[in-house]
């Protein structure tokens, strides 16, 4: 989106969204919750999901091309819906793309602000666990609280195909979770976008002792005084309120979209070759 365009054209383009695969659909519920006029469109990369034990230079290379195919969309400004992508890739993206991009990133500083016993657990991808981004909050903001991290290996593939709550995946977090309950975490950091579907899962397991860290709606506070300052929030409701788009099949996310938004989209499938990043 040219920043040379009238304010009212700003303000009707659509806002992009991006996640490896379906995660981004809590921050796209957090969005559409709290700034309902917004276009949306939403960018899966299922084809090449789940990006969490990828190298960083497919990930950058990856954020990137979609980036830039969902600028010639005409959108304004771009969330970066997936932990792992944020981590690895967005200081270059910033470098690179013109537009606003707002990224997501653990909860590590609410953690710390919340924990009693100060021992608080992350439950992550690898990827996004070995980052020097996540390396820095932590050091940024943990100050006298112990982080337990955890990575959540096969939970994201399960979400992908729509199970969060079968036995193999309570399997999963009772071994993931029950080192952290015994260590006397009490608050629990969902440190991927895909994770706030296994809530209940989370809770059931945990007798509700955890306190659970989504920053979706943070994300969307964000994206709210971005817009602001670039006055280019949209006043009115848009003609086509959501556009969902996926590289691969896109049955998942046609579901998923319609449990967690109640609206029936078509998916469009696209093709968004990689490019190179260094």
């Amino acid at each position: 989106m040219t920043p040379d365009l009238p304010a009212a054209c700003r303000a009707a383009a659509p806002v992009g969204i991006f996640d490896s695969g379906l995660g981004g659909l809590s921050v796209l519920r957090a969005i559409h919750a709290q700034l309902p006029n917004e276009a949306l469109l939403y960018i899966a990369d299922s084809r090449y999901a789940p990006y969490g034990e990828r190298d960083s230079e497919f990930i950058a290379a990856r954020t990137l091309a979609i980036a830039q195919w969902a600028i010639s969309q005409g959108i304004k400004a771009l969330v970066v819906a997936c932990n792992t992508a944020t981590a690895q890739s967005i200081v270059l993206a910033r470098e690179r793309l013109a537009i606003p991009l707002i990224g997501v990133e653990p909860g590590i500083k609410p953690a710390a602000l919340q924990s009693k016993t100060r021992i608080a657990g992350v439950l992550a991808t690898q990827a996004t666990l070995r980052s020097a981004r996540f390396q820095a909050l932590c050091e940024r903001y943990a100050a006298d609280c112990r982080f337990l991290c955890q990575p959540g290996h096969g939970l994201v593939e399960a979400i992908e195909q729509g199970d969060t709550s079968s036995a193999a995946v309570r399997g999963l977090l009772e071994n993931y979770l029950k080192p952290m309950l015994d260590a006397g975490v009490d608050t629990l950091v969902l440190g991927c976008t895909h994770y706030p579907f296994l809530d209940a899962a989370i809770r059931e397991i945990t007798g509700n002792r955890l306190t659970l860290i989504d920053t979706s709606i943070a994300i969307a506070s964000q994206l709210e005084r971005v817009l602001n300052t670039a006055a280019s929030l949209a006043q009115t409701p848009p003609a086509i309120p959501l556009r969902l788009c996926s590289t691969g099949q896109g049955l998942h996310l046609h579901r998923m979209a319609q449990a967690l938004l109640d609206i029936d989209v078509t998916v469009e499938q696209i093709d968004i070759p990689s490019g190179t990043a260094p």
